[in-house]
């Protein structure tokens, strides 16, 4: 895979708008930074992002998440790991994630207000919608994430 070109040179001034939404998601919004690993993760996987997923899940394992809740939001219906809460902002992020097909259902939309306010809801989708606008530069532009030095064998 190659590289297009890279979109924070190219327009830095939408850059710089689009950084400045994931500021206030991180910094000012209130959200819970577990959350916020789990929809972004969650969306970056959705999206087929490499950049993003590689990213986030550095960000979530330094931020003190296990593995096993790291390596399973692909699969989080199948596993008890995620709680009620959690589950809630799994299914609105799959929802508002692919909405052009899912039309953010009632079903998923109830279930997360069971759990947050509409302020917080308002909040959450804007995280999702984040994360989704950065996986689309990073998709459209190719963006390769930093390779690992390889591990030494145990």
């Amino acid at each position: 895979m190659q590289t297009r070109f890279d979109f924070s040179k190219a327009a830095p001034e939408a850059y710089l708008a689009v950084a400045a939404l994931d500021k206030y998601v991180r910094e000012d919004s209130g959200i819970d930074h577990k959350l916020l690993h789990m929809i972004k993760l969650r969306a970056s996987q959705i999206n087929g992002c490499a950049y993003c997923v590689d990213m986030h899940v550095k960000e979530a394992r330094r931020d003190g998440c296990s593995e096993q809740w790291i390596n399973l939001i692909s699969v989080w219906r199948e596993s008890p790991v995620y709680d009620d809460r959690e589950r809630a902002v799994l299914a609105w992020t799959e929802a508002l994630t692919n909405v052009a097909e899912t039309r953010a259902p009632d079903a998923d939309y109830e279930l997360i207000r069971s759990f947050f306010s509409e302020a917080d809801t308002m909040k959450l989708s804007v995280a999702i919608a984040t994360i989704n606008v950065w996986n689309r530069l990073c998709v459209a532009f190719r963006s390769m994430h930093p390779l690992d030095a390889p591990g030494k064998a145990a």
